[in-house]
């Protein structure tokens, strides 16, 4: 059984992992570990040699639980001329987008969407550009959704090369 001064020792080499997963060194959130058993030796055992067992642990058994990048949805409204809908609605969809709600009044169309937030740099631009000026949007974080395996696979390879450029 381990003593209980050694506990927060544990905890800070789990916390010390979390800052930089093994998916393309993205931060670790949604995780419970649960402690359930370990030793100690009166002699060799101190708080640094229980943290760095914490983090060999970590880096040995998270792997192995299938860890998965997620990424900030937003929730998009829109507002345009109704004749630009088609548009709008097909380009929110190209950026991976799902439309939630569409409603119409007074010629202009009001649609809201959940688009990833990648996907959403130059937005402004590109919807002035199909509504001639004059669509408008505003945006805030809806949640977080897991980001698809092959896009995941990019970000990684991505980042990967990216270390492997900063390395030289």
């Amino acid at each position: 059984r381990i003593p209980k001064q050694y506990i927060p020792s544990v905890e800070k080499g789990y916390r010390n992992c979390l800052d930089k997963g093994p998916l393309a060194q993205f931060p670790v959130v949604g995780l419970k570990i649960t402690l359930e058993d370990g030793s100690y030796h009166e002699v060799d055992s101190s708080d640094r040699a229980f943290m760095i067992a914490a983090q060999d642990c970590f880096r040995e058994t998270f792997p192995r639980t299938k860890p998965v990048m997620l990424e900030p949805i937003m929730r998009v409204e829109i507002e345009c001329p109704e004749n630009f809908q088609g548009s709008v609605v097909g380009d929110v969809t190209s950026r991976r987008g799902i439309i939630a709600a569409t409603d119409m009044r007074d010629g202009i169309t009001k649609i809201v969407a959940e688009v990833p937030l990648a996907e959403t740099f130059g937005y402004a631009t590109d919807l002035r550009s199909m509504t001639q000026g004059q669509g408008t949007f505003t945006m805030e974080l809806h949640t977080y959704r897991r980001v698809p395996p092959s896009i995941q696979e990019d970000v990684i390879a991505e980042k990967k090369q990216a270390q492997l450029v900063g390395a030289k």
